[in-house]
Formats: structure tokens, C-alpha cells, sequence
């Protein structure tokens, strides 16, 4: 018997919702009857054991993290990456554990991959409290360290894609200091998420220590073969940022929420919730500026609306909504950068 989503499965679907009940699931029902459709859907096809099992352990693993960061939807959180091979001592470790000290500090948590060298440094400056540990299974070099490895936000994934989903899903901001090949994995797949729209536009910001010239080698990089070529854009440049201080990190992460708060879709609008109203001739200057980005209309203020009501905690924000193109990703960063730029004191 093929199962249907949206159709109607017979007493199938009455041991679904009974199950469902019997759980005592009283919120999604919808979506927890397709998870469940979806497994039976699998069990019943010409699946391959392997396949199976990768599908059974990857839900388990985003089911087990999300529950984890639930606990902390009220604190804001940077990831931080970098090698494991740089021992302590070294300026990059030192840098990376003062960053996260001071973001501690700004109320942020760290996010860091859970092992030696820079995620090390991450832990470590932010302290165990305020820490995460997004580990990875490997039959060398990743265990984790001390600073994570006994507490319960150290999370430990089989797979590399679902522990992605986590560093970017949770991220407020993300933070690159020197690495290999898994450092520029997670700052071009950042990129890519960014430039696509698959995640959220947030500070990437990429720390040359003192000396170090990895970033500013791979910008030169990506400006000659990439930007000269046309394979990405001048805004795409403007989707991550290379400093050499942390102190300059620091703010442009501060400065980036400054009045911005999030944003989210709601069909085909765009609504960016903001810690403080624009004033008329902000609004203007938007609409001036930015109407390159939009498929349609102007930028507007709104309420919030019906699909965005069960969201309790910015329902006071004030809002802008824009028919967005979903294209100008990098435009979206110049507006954000904008928003943060208005003097506040008029608005």
C-alpha cells in the first residue's frame, strides 16, 4: 500500500494519530504524522539497509542536538572555527580564547567543534557555562576537549552534514581563525548557504593573527579567479568580512544587531524585526536605495503577521516587510548594514 501525505490512508492513518496521542504529542501533529509517514514510506521500499540506517541516525542525531539548544533559544551564539593542530601558545590561540572570553562577556555563547587547538581556545575563553562542543566521530585527532567534555552541551554527531546543520542552524555570527581543509569546508559552505539563501545572513568575519596571511591570501584568491571572472559578484564581497583584530570582530558583530534583530519569510515577504523603529524618512532612504532588491512594491512597516503570532518573543519588535527577490543576498547585507547605520536616537 502506498501511504499518502495528504491523502487519505485509511486505518493507517487512525494507529498514526493514536500513536501520536498515546505520546502525548499535542503540538505538530501534522508534521510528526509525515515523519512518521515518511519512515513507513522507507521501510516499504526497495531501501537498502545502509540507507536506512544512515536516515534513522541522522534523525536521531537532530533530534538529540535540537533538544539540546532548545535549553538556550534566549542566548545569542557565535561559532568558532579553526584548526586543531595550533597548540596552545600560539597567537591564534590566544586570540581565539580572548575573543570568546570577551563575547562571553556581550552575553554570547560559543559554539565550537569540541576538540583540540582553536576549538580548544573557544571553550576555554568562554568557559564551560557559556560553551557548546559540536563534535565529530573520526578515528584520529578529534577528541574533546577539556573544557566541553564532560558537560552536556557537548554534542557528538556521526555525520558531518548534521553537525553542520547545527553550526549554522544555532549561529548568531561565525568566526574563522586559521585551519585546514575543514576550516575552509565551513567557511565556503557558509558562503554558499549565505549567497543562496539557505541560511541566514550574520557576521562570517575571517581573523588573520598578527603575520598570518591565510585570509587575505585567499581573498586575493577569490578576487582574482572569482570576482575578475565573474563567477561571484561585488556584493557576494560583501557576504564575510577578513580583520586582523578582534577587537574590530567583536564590534562588527555587536554593530550587526545593533537595531537588526532577525528576520524570516512569510510567503513571499520579507520581515526584518528590528530592536527599534525606522523613522519616515529612514524608510524613504531605504526605498531609495534598495529598490534593486525588491520583485515587487516598496518597503513597508507592518505588524506582525498571522504566521509569525505564535512566536511570542518579537511580537513587540517593530517590522519592515519587503517582497524581497531572494537573489541579493549580499545587497540584504548592505540593507542590514544600513538599518544599523541610522541614527537611532530620531527613530
Amino acid at each position: 500500500m502506498k501511504l499518502n501525505y495528504d491523502k487519505d490512508n485509511g486505518a493507517i492513518d487512525s494507529v498514526i494519530d493514536g500513536l501520536i496521542s498515546m505520546s502525548g504529542c499535542n503540538q505538530n501533529r501534522e508534521i510528526i504524522r509525515e515523519m512518521i509517514i515518511t519512515s513507513l514510506r522507507a521501510g516499504s521500499e526497495n531501501l537498502g539497509r545502509g540507507d536506512l540506517k544512515i536516515m534513522n541516525h541522522s534523525l536521531k542525531e537532530m533530534r538529540y542536538s535540537f533538544n539540546i539548544f532548545s535549553g538556550y533559544t534566549h542566548r545569542r551564539k557565535v561559532t568558532v572555527f579553526g584548526s586543531a593542530r595550533i597548540e596552545i601558545g600560539d597567537p591564534a590561540y590566544e586570540l581565539a580564547k580572548e575573543f570568546s572570553r570577551r563575547m562571553a562577556e556581550h552575553n554570547f555563547m560559543v559554539i565550537t567543534g569540541a576538540g583540540g587547538g582553536i576549538m580548544e581556545a573557544g571553550n576555554e575563553g568562554a568557559g564551560t557555562e557559556n560553551s557548546f562542543g559540536v563534535g565529530i566521530e573520526l578515528p584520529f585527532e578529534q577528541s574533546a576537549n577539556q573544557w566541553i567534555s564532560n558537560d552536556l552541551k557537548h554534542i557528538n554527531f556521526k555525520y558531518f552534514f548534521t553537525r553542520k546543520v547545527n553550526f549554522l542552524k544555532e549561529a548568531n555570527a561565525i568566526v574563522l581563525f586559521p585551519g585546514g581543509f575543514g576550516t575552509h569546508d565551513e567557511a565556503f559552505e557558509t558562503l554558499t548557504l549565505m549567497q543562496t539563501g539557505k541560511t541566514n545572513i550574520i557576521p562570517l568575519i575571517c581573523i588573520d593573527p598578527t603575520g598570518n596571511q591565510l585570509w587575505q591570501g585567499l581573498q586575493e584568491y577569490m578576487r582574482e579567479h572569482l570576482y575578475r571572472t565573474g563567477l561571484i559578484s561585488e556584493a557576494d564581497m560583501h557576504l564575510y568580512s577578513i580583520m586582523n583584530s578582534i577587537d574590530d570582530a567583536i564590534s562588527e558583530i555587536l554593530i550587526f544587531y545593533k537595531r537588526f534583530h532577525s528576520y524570516r519569510y512569510v510567503g513571499d515577504e520579507l520581515i526584518i524585526r528590528m530592536n527599534e523603529a525606522l523613522t519616515q524618512e529612514q524608510l524613504d532612504f531605504l526605498n531609495r536605495d534598495f529598490a534593486d532588491i525588491l520583485a515587487s512594491g516598496m518597503i513597508e512597516t507592518t505588524p506582525p503577521l498571522d504566521a509569525e503570532l505564535e512566536d511570542t518573543q518579537t511580537l513587540h519588535l517593530p517590522r519592515i516587510k519587503l517582497h524581497f527577490d531572494r537573489r541579493s543576498l549580499g545587497r540584504l547585507r548592505l540593507l542590514i548594514d544600513m538599518l544599523n547605520s541610522f541614527d537611532t536616537d530620531t527613530a
